[in-house]
């Protein structure tokens, strides 16, 4: 009788040691699924057809699409006589633009003409000691890039703007 209680015991501990080590192994298992997910997620994984728009009307994130770049050929040259107690001051600004449609892009060059008055305005508008500053120099870019998003704005058929204005060379003297 004492043998069969001692080996019932047995059986108990036994059992509890295979129940407890098979919830490590759930557990394990469902931890190492949580870091896959997990990773997935913050890597951006997944399948492609969950990146794009669904065709079923649900809204899904977009995918940005790569940038596309265009150079203004001709310099922009203003002078600063007035601002500068008689000295004759140059300012020289090469610049690129930068959208995500060539839709912009098209219209950026069809609308060149335009452009290229509004921003000599602007650049003639600005003054040479606050130009001379990095935080004038961005001022200015920012400036640049309002204006020509404004140009583009009348564009009706434009469902996109600007991105970015780089300036490529700057030379004051």
């Amino acid at each position: 009788m004492a043998e069969e209680e001692q080996k019932d015991d047995i059986d108990v501990v036994e059992e509890k040691k295979d129940k407890s080590k098979l919830m490590i192994i759930i557990i394990a298992v469902l931890v190492v699924a949580l870091i896959g997910v997990g990773a997935m997620m913050f890597l951006g994984g997944g399948d492609k057809a969950s990146d794009t728009e669904e065709t079923s009307g649900e809204a899904a994130p977009l995918v940005k699409q790569a940038p596309i770049y265009h150079a203004v050929e001709t310099p922009f040259v203003v002078n600063f006589a007035t601002q500068s107690n008689g000295a004759v001051r140059y300012l020289q600004v090469k610049l690129k633009v930068m959208a995500r449609s060539q839709a912009v892009i098209d219209a950026f060059k069809l609308h060149d003409p335009a452009i290229q008055h509004e921003l000599l305005l602007l650049f003639y508008g600005q003054n040479y000691d606050e130009l001379n500053t990095s935080a004038g120099t961005k001022a200015l870019q920012i400036a640049s890039l309002a204006t020509i998003n404004e140009v583009l704005s009348s564009d009706s058929a434009l469902d996109g703007q600007l991105e970015a204005v780089y300036f490529t060379s700057l030379i004051m003297q």
